[in-house]
Formats: structure tokens, C-alpha cells, sequence
């Protein structure tokens, strides 16, 4: 078995459903490489801001959660506003300042640590891909977001600590899943490309783990049950028919 196998061995068991090959032969096309790069570096800063919002609402002051934001803001101002460039984003790859928990913070420290590496190594990710697109002349347009990351979301419960449970299982299948289609799709990219996806694979492979040892740590009882509950949506929206192509999106029509 050789190392990529072994380290995607347990993501694809984590999930319900392999992604559909009509997806594949559509990601592959040529035509379509600025829509998957496009929403692939959307996916990033949602990513890292997922995360950012976690720690803010669940282990730090205000005073820290501000410094947060103001970490994402130059990768904000750019998809939103169309502000900024590589130069201004590189300076802000990084946070530097210490964050403490707040005293009463059920996860405190550990999630503090998980979320800001995970918020890193999105923010390089994407200023990784915003790299790629420019260097080969693709403009950042903005897209409409799929269908995938709400339809999860939609069977988040309401009161805590299920909400944080859930949110955490979920966001353990939404990198499941990047890690999952990164494998898929990178055999069939130029070198540059492929090279590239390969090297996500192993932080989004840790990403989906850290999130399930964050929920299970929260939770009272075993999750299990509630992991196969979000599973289960999770592979009906990869595997059924889905009109938005995206690169979470399902089964493609056409």
C-alpha cells in the first residue's frame, strides 16, 4: 500500500460514498479549471472562517477575537471587496499574538490550537491557489456558493452543546471530503496541479480528525450515532443529481 493510500484509507471510511465519476470527468475538463480553482479558494477562506468563528464564540474573549478577524480581514477584503493583492495577503499568512482562553471556555486551549493550525494552513492554501490562478491569467470572479456546506448545516440542532457538535461533525465531513476529491481529481491535472492537491491531502486528512476529536470531547455520550446521522446527508448530497457544478457539489446532470 503505498503512503497515499494508507493516509486516505481512513478518510474514505469516514465517509458514506465515494465521489460520483461524472464529477471527476467533469472536474477534469479544461474548460472548467477556473470554476474549481475559483471555488476551491472560496472553500479556503469559509474554512478559515468556520474556524475563526468557533474559536471566537466558543474559547476567547473579545479582545482576542478581535486580533482574529483582523487576521482574515485582507483575505475578506479581497473576496468581497476586490481589495488587495499577494503581496498584502503574504504579509498576513501568520498570527502571531497569543491568544488566551476565557475562563470558563468548555474546550479552551485545544480548540484554540487546532483551529488556529487549521486556520494557517487554509489561509496558505489559499494564497497557494490565488497564486496559481493569477500566474496563469485567471481573474477572481465571484461565484455563487453550492448547495453542499447548507444542506448540511440545515440539521444542525439549536441548543448547546448539540449545536457545537454538530457544527464540529460537519466540519469534519467537509474536509473529509476536500481530501477525498483532491485525490480524485489531481491524476488528472498538469504536473503543476497535481503536485499541488497531492500536497493538501495530508493537512485536510488531519483536519476531518481534529474535528471529530473536538466533538467527541464536548459531547457528554458517544457521537457516533450523530457522525453516521451527518454521513448519511452528506453522501445524498454528493451522490445525488445536482444542477450548481461546484467543487462540493453532487452528481452532475450533464
Amino acid at each position: 500500500m503505498s503512503d497515499m493510500q494508507k493516509l486516505l484509507e481512513p478518510v474514505n471510511s469516514f465517509l458514506h460514498c465515494e465521489t460520483p465519476d461524472e464529477w471527476v470527468n467533469k472536474a477534469k475538463k479544461t474548460e472548467n479549471l477556473q470554476l474549481i480553482l475559483t471555488d476551491h479558494l472560496m472553500a479556503e477562506l469559509k474554512a478559515a472562517q468556520t474556524a475563526l468563528w468557533l474559536i471566537r464564540k466558543y474559547a476567547v474573549d473579545k479582545k482576542s477575537g478581535d486580533a482574529l478577524l483582523a487576521w482574515l480581514k485582507p483575505y475578506e477584503d479581497f473576496i468581497y471587496r476586490k481589495e488587495g493583492d499577494l503581496d498584502k495577503l503574504a504579509k498576513n499568512l501568520k498570527f502571531s499574538k497569543s491568544v488566551v482562553p476565557e475562563s470558563d471556555s468548555q474546550l479552551g486551549q485545544d480548540l484554540i490550537n487546532k483551529m488556529i493550525l487549521l486556520i494557517n494552513e487554509e489561509l496558505h492554501h489559499f494564497y497557494q491557489v490565488l497564486e496559481i490562478m493569477q500566474s496563469r491569467g485567471i481573474p477572481y470572479k465571484n461565484i455563487t456558493a453550492g448547495r453542499y456546506a447548507k444542506g448540511l448545516m440545515t440539521h444542525v440542532r439549536t441548543h448547546e452543546p448539540e449545536t457545537l457538535i454538530d457544527k464540529l461533525i460537519c466540519g469534519a465531513y467537509i474536509e473529509a471530503r476536500s481530501c477525498e476529491r483532491f485525490a480524485k481529481l489531481a491524476p488528472y491535472l498538469d504536473d503543476e496541479l497535481n503536485k499541488f492537491y497531492v500536497s493538501l491531502l495530508r493537512s485536510e486528512a488531519r483536519h476531518y480528525q481534529d474535528y471529530l476529536a473536538l466533538a467527541q470531547s464536548v459531547a457528554e455520550s458517544d457521537i457516533s450515532e450523530r457522525v453516521k446521522f451527518f454521513g448519511e446527508v452528506e453522501a445524498e448530497l454528493i451522490s445525488s443529481p445536482d444542477t450548481d457544478f461546484k467543487f462540493h457539489s453532487g452528481r452532475p446532470l450533464k
